[in-house]
């Protein structure tokens, strides 16, 4: 499961850099982007990462994007691109970390229980 995790956020940044590169080439044409776009597509889907169909999908909500942000892009109001912050899933609050701790208590008291328990029979 934790493959299909690694594909979901490739995917998603892929989409992301793609992104940000069609508004950085907003001068080019969407055709050359749609074929550099197709190109990074084909790659992932030979390394197997990606299947045909989920391919197809993220390249069409790609150009979907790109075409939506093309028009804002050659605005001379935002001359600098915006910016993305990354966050970490990792990050636990105080809370969970208290409540993941007392698990862990509990599963080790439960863990001395069944030894004893297998002694004595």
């Amino acid at each position: 499961m934790a493959g299909l995790g690694d594909i979901v956020q490739k995917a998603f940044y892929l989409g992301v850099g793609l992104a940000s590169y069609a508004g950085e080439k907003a001068g080019s044409t969407l055709k050359e982007v749609r074929e550099q776009g197709q190109k990074i597509v084909n790659e992932l889907v030979e390394r197997g990462e990606l299947t045909a169909e989920e391919a197809q999908q993220l390249l069409n909500s790609m150009m979907q994007q790109a075409q939506q942000q093309a028009p804002a892009t050659t605005d001379p109001a935002t001359p600098e691109p915006r910016r993305i912050e990354i966050l970490d899933d990792d990050d636990t609050t105080s809370t969970e970390a208290q409540e993941a701790e007392a698990l862990r208590k509990q599963v080790e008291e439960l863990r001395q229980q069944l030894d004893s328990l297998k002694r004595q029979a």
